[in-house]
C-alpha cells in the first residue's frame, strides 16, 4: 500500500499491526492476535477520521494516487468484448487515450477514457495521461463512428490535462481539444462521462462536456491543477493548498455549483483501497445515467446537452 502525506499516522498503525502478525507467524510461543486485532481497530478509526473530512488539497492527493482504478481496470472490469481501435487516421496512434467499441451489459457502446499507465514503463508510454492533438483527434473519429450506429458513448477521465509540449502544440493541441468539446455538443447519442480520478483543464473537458457528468467521491475537476493556480496567482507553487480551496474542485463542491450531476461513492479511504467495489459502483451509475438518457432522440439530446453548458454559463455571470 502506498501511503499518501496526510496518511502517515494510519501507516504507522498498520505496519505495527503487520509486525505483530509476522512475529505471530515466525512463532516463539507468544499469542499476539489480540494486540493486532486492537491496533487493526485503532487504524480503522483513524482511516474513519481522515476521510470523513479531508481538504480540497488532500482530494487532489487521493485523486492522483496510484493505485487507483485506472481506465483500463474500468474497461476491463465493466465492459465485454472490447475492440481497441487505434490511430487518428492523420499523424498516430496517442497511448494516452484509449478508446474502442464495447458491449455494457450487452448493449453495445462507444468508451473513450485517458489512461495513466500503472507502473513507471505503462506510464511513460502512456504520458501520464497526458493526451496529444491525435488522442482528442482519435476520440472525434470514435464519437463520429458512434453517432453513425447510434451507439451510447461513454467517457472515463482521468488526465492532469492535455500534454502542453512543443510538438503537441505545434499539431494544433488547442484546435484538436476545441474539435473534440465541439464533437461531444453535436453527436446524437447518449454522452457519459465520468472522472474517475484526476479532471484536468480542457483536456477533461474534451472528454466530458457530457449529457451526465459523475465524479468519483474523491475525484477532483478543475480549469487549472492548484500547483499552476498558485505559481500563476501567488507565484509560489507551495501555495497549492490555498490554490485548491479556492478552485472549488472537489465532486462536492461541483455537484452543489450544478456541474456535474452525480457523485459516485468510494469505499472508506478511498478507490485505491477496494478497486473492484469502486468499479462495481461506477458500472451502477453507468447504468442509471444511461436508463434516464433511453428513449431520447438525437434532437433532444443535444438540445439538452447544450443547454446544460449554457445554463452553467449563465449561472456563472449571475454570479
Amino acid at each position: 500500500m502506498n501511503y499518501l502525506e496526510f496518511e502517515k499516522p494510519l501507516a504507522e498503525l498498520e505496519g505495527k499491526a503487520e509486525e505483530l502478525r509476522a512475529m505471530a507467524r515466525t512463532g516463539g510461543g507468544v499469542d499476539l492476535t489480540k494486540e493486532a486485532e486492537a491496533l487493526d481497530r485503532k487504524a480503522e478509526t483513524a482511516l474513519r477520521d481522515l476521510y470523513k473530512s479531508l481538504t480540497a488539497w488532500q482530494k487532489c492527493q487521493v485523486a492522483r494516487h496510484p493505485d487507483r482504478p485506472h481506465c483500463k481496470d474500468y474497461i476491463e472490469g465493466l465492459f465485454a468484448e472490447f475492440t481497441s481501435l487505434a490511430g487518428d487516421r492523420a499523424f498516430a496512434d496517442d497511448h494516452a487515450v484509449m478508446g474502442g467499441i464495447a458491449r455494457f451489459q450487452d448493449q453495445p457502446v462507444v468508451v473513450i477514457g485517458h489512461e495513466k499507465g500503472n507502473d513507471t514503463k505503462s506510464r511513460i508510454e502512456r504520458n501520464f495521461g497526458m493526451a496529444r492533438p491525435e488522442g482528442y483527434r482519435k476520440a472525434i473519429r470514435l464519437m463520429d463512428l458512434a453517432d453513425r450506429f447510434r451507439l451510447p458513448v461513454i467517457t472515463l477521465v482521468d488526465t492532469p490535462g492535455a500534454y502542453p509540449g512543443k510538438g503537441a502544440e505545434e499539431r494544433g493541441q488547442a484546435e484538436a481539444i476545441a474539435r473534440s468539446t465541439e464533437k461531444c455538443l453535436a453527436i446524437g447519442v447518449p454522452l457519459i462521462s465520468v472522472v474517475i480520478g484526476e479532471g484536468g483543464s480542457g483536456g477533461a473537458v474534451a472528454f466530458a462536456t457530457a449529457n451526465r457528468v459523475a465524479m468519483l467521491e474523491h475525484s477532483v475537476y478543475s480549469v487549472i491543477s492548484p500547483e499552476g493556480c498558485a505559481s500563476i496567482l501567488w507565484k509560489d507553487a507551495e501555495k497549492m493548498r490555498e490554490a485548491a480551496e479556492a478552485l472549488r474542485l472537489t465532486a462536492q463542491d461541483l455537484q452543489r455549483l450544478g456541474i456535474i450531476d452525480r457523485i459516485v461513492k468510494e469505499p472508506m479511504g478511498g478507490a485505491q483501497r477496494g478497486p473492484k467495489e469502486t468499479i462495481d459502483a461506477v458500472g451502477k451509475a453507468i447504468e442509471a445515467m444511461l436508463k434516464e438518457l433511453s428513449g431520447k432522440k438525437p434532437e433532444a439530446l443535444i438540445k439538452d446537452r447544450r443547454q446544460k453548458f449554457l445554463d452553467m454559463g449563465a449561472k456563472g455571470l449571475a454570479a
